[in-house]
């Protein structure tokens, strides 16, 4: 498989490294240096594109590989204020979109046991719920596409929250609140705090390197080929994994 990388940084490096091992072909790097050259005729060289450049970039990024006619794995956050127009797009241009905020398959089975303990700890009210996420100071969004997601499965099944907030305290009970930390060369841990007066529980996921990110976002190429529509995580591992 022909795989074009938009965005060559410490994430693109790493996928390229595990692509080739598993026999795939590295034919176009983008990165800030060379973005003019992303062309139609450049990604008609390319079985499939994988996105992990900047917020300011996707969806330049996307929109180029849907006119070139070619799936595109986009595991940059950021641009989802964007994502309906993006989906309503690919739908009315069968493309193929494959889009994740979190690649790794421990994340994605982290989500799953999230979703399935906010829906228990919907029925105890004496129990306050947070979020922790610790990432690495060159991490440009905050909070992160996990965070957000982590939040959002949350709002859904605790009906006693509201929104998600950003900060290290709130005095409002409906808010959950997410703290961000950025520190070091973190490759992302994310904590799911559930705290009574009596005892507290909680939900972690730590990730030693990129490669699991990585690793999900080459799956992630391998299983789009051929498919038409937008697709996430839980498409993959519900029909591969």
């Amino acid at each position: 498989m022909k795989i074009a990388l938009l965005g060559y940084g410490k994430m693109g490096k790493t996928i390229e490294q595990l692509a080739i091992a598993r026999k795939h072909e590295i034919v176009l790097k983008i990165d800030e240096s060379n973005s003019e050259t992303l062309s139609n005729e450049a990604l008609k060289t390319v079985d499939v594109a994988i996105e992990f450049s900047t917020p300011q970039s996707v969806l330049k990024n996307i929109y180029k590989c849907f006119e070139a006619s070619i799936p595109i794995v986009v595991g940059t956050t950021g641009w989802y204020a964007d994502f309906e127009n993006v989906v309503n797009k690919c739908n009315a241009k069968q493309q193929s979109l494959f889009h994740a905020t979190n690649f790794s398959i421990g994340v994605n089975i982290f989500f799953k046991v999230n979703e399935y303990l906010a829906q228990l700890m919907n029925k105890y009210d004496a129990y306050d719920v947070s979020i922790e996420e610790i990432h690495h100071i060159h991490k440009l969004d905050s909070p992160s596409g996990t965070g957000i997601t982590t939040a959002e499965q949350i709002l859904k099944n605790i009906h006693r929250k509201d929104k998600w907030v950003e900060g290290e305290t709130t005095s409002n009970p409906n808010e959950l609140l997410i703290n961000s930390v950025r520190e070091g060369e973190t490759p992302g841990t994310h904590i799911v705090k559930y705290t009574s007066a009596i005892d507290a529980i909680e939900l972690k996921h730590i990730a030693h390197n990129r490669t699991g990110f990585a690793l999900g976002a080459v799956l992630a190429a391998e299983w789009i080929r051929g498919k038409k529509g937008v697709f996430t995580m839980s498409d993959l591992m519900n029909n591969s994994i």
